[in-house]
Formats: structure tokens, sequence, C-alpha cells
């Protein structure tokens, strides 16, 4: 499967479309192996053959991932709240959560006016490198802010922060004030701020955040609006969060699978998982 999971990698956001020699390139893997891997995965509707002979991921991936526990509440929570902040602010509001050493992207809305800002949904960035990315990796835990700050940090631009005493204190202060300002970290043009979104037992999950113009206008109105908006997911995964002694709270999983529906239908299917569980 590591194989496998090199040729998914080969693919991204500027090349999602490959032919299978830009996969075993891309990938590392020697081309008589992708060949026999790409076929696998096709045959999984893991990547899509096109009529060009080129590759693309497939939306079997999109389904799977949706399923995921800590992925589909959290973001199905949220969106209303992005929403508003986004109508408020009308520059990027986005979700990220914390995935190894990087933050990854679940949900972005943006105004077609906003700010230059190079996050999509679904991709990730060096969490020294953004306000979400500095939320996240202040409330980690201490192996995995280590293994940050003993790893080379990527630079985007001069403001960056790359030197590890300097990231180290940042993240103390984080910690603090519980939240991130960066001031042009991955674009000059742009500034980050994110505030961190908090669990149902008081464990930070995600960060929500804010790219807007890096100008002279005063952020701190804008902290407040962001800390409204968390404060506001926060409410709602505590009323979604289910026991850990409930059948539908596997490991990993604390909330329903649909939390955003009308009552007769979380009412057919509370029925319809009752008695699956019962015939099982």
């Amino acid at each position: 499967m590591s194989r496998q999971l090199q040729l998914l990698d080969a693919f991204s956001v500027d090349h999602p479309y490959l032919t299978a020699s830009e996969v075993s390139r891309r990938s590392g893997v020697p081309m008589s192996t992708t060949h026999a891997l790409l076929a696998d995965l096709e045959g999984n509707g893991l990547v899509e053959r096109l009529p060009d002979r080129t590759f693309r991921l497939g939306v079997r991936l999109w389904e799977l991932a949706s399923r995921t526990p800590g992925v589909l509440g959290l973001r199905e929570l949220a969106l209303p709240h992005l929403v508003d902040l986004q109508a408020r602010v009308g520059q990027h509001v986005q979700l990220g959560v914390l995935n190894g050493r990087d933050v990854v992207f679940l949900e972005r809305l943006s105004s077609r006016d906003a700010v230059v800002n190079v996050t999509v949904v679904g991709g990730r960035l060096p969490a020294h490198a953004s306000a979400g990315g500095l939320v996240l990796l202040a409330f980690a835990d201490a192996a995995v802010q280590e293994s940050v700050l003993a790893s080379p940090l990527a630079r985007y631009t001069d403001r960056t922060i790359v030197d590890p005493a300097v990231l180290r204190r940042t993240l103390h202060e984080v910690r603090v004030t519980r939240f991130a300002l960066g001031h042009g970290y991955v674009h000059a043009d742009a500034r980050g701020i994110a505030v961190p979104v908090v669990g149902a037992v008081g464990e930070v999950v995600a960060a929500i955040g804010l790219v807007v113009p890096n100008d002279d206008e005063p952020w701190e109105p804008l902290r407040e609006h962001l800390q409204r908006a968390a404060d506001g997911i926060a409410a709602d995964l505590r009323r979604a969060s289910l026991p850990q002694s409930d059948p539908e709270a596997g490991p990993g999983g604390r909330y329903r699978a649909l939390v955003h529906s009308s009552d007769e239908s979380m009412a057919f299917l509370a029925k319809t998982r009752s008695t699956r569980r019962t015939r099982d």
C-alpha cells in the first residue's frame, strides 16, 4: 500500500492530470511497477483513466474521505459559522486541522475580490508557515512540536518563521493569547489570523482563520469576529457530541454521523441504525 500511496501523492492541485510516466517520475516508483499499481488503483476507483490516457484521482477517494468521523461532523457543524463569518469580513475564511507537520484545510470560503491566498480545500501548508497552523501546532503534543522544530522550516517570504528559537517563542505566545497573527508569512500581500476551535471535552480540534490584506487596517475587530465563530462551532460540537459508550461513537468519532438535517430524517436514521445493530 505504501507504493500505491506514493502514486496517489504524485497528484496535486497544480498537477491533477498525469500520464503514467509522469506519475512514475513524480512518485519515484519504477515505470513497470507504476503500470501495475495504476491498474489496481483504477480497478478500485481510486484513480480514473481519461480518453487521452492521462490519469486523475478517482471520486472513490472523495467518497472514502467524506466518511472520516473527525472531518464529517466538524466540517458540517462549522460551515454555517464559516458562511456567516465570510459574509461579515468579505475575505477568505478557512477551517484546518493538523496532520503530521502540516495544516490540512477542510473548508475555505472566499469572494472574487479577496486578497491572494494559496490554500485550497484538501490542500496543506507547513504548520509553521500559516496562522492556522501555528494555532494547531501550539496546542499539539510536545513530540509533534519538537518534530517540527527539529526539521527544516520552509521559507515562503522574508517574514516566514524559519528560526526554531523564534518559532518556539511564537508557539508559547499563541498558547497564552489563544490566537495567531501572521503578517505576510506565505505571501507578502496577505495577513493570516486564526484562533482554536475547542472540542466537546476541551481539546483543540481545529483552527479557523482569516486571510485578509496585509495593510494598515486594524485586525483586532477581525479577531473578535473569529472568536465568536469559534465559540459557536464549539457550542455546536458539544451539542452534537456522543458519549463514548454510544454504539455510534467509534474510536476517534465522537460526533453523530449526520448532524444537520430535519428532525424526521434524524429519527429515521437513528431507527435504521438501531435495526441494523439488532440484526448484527
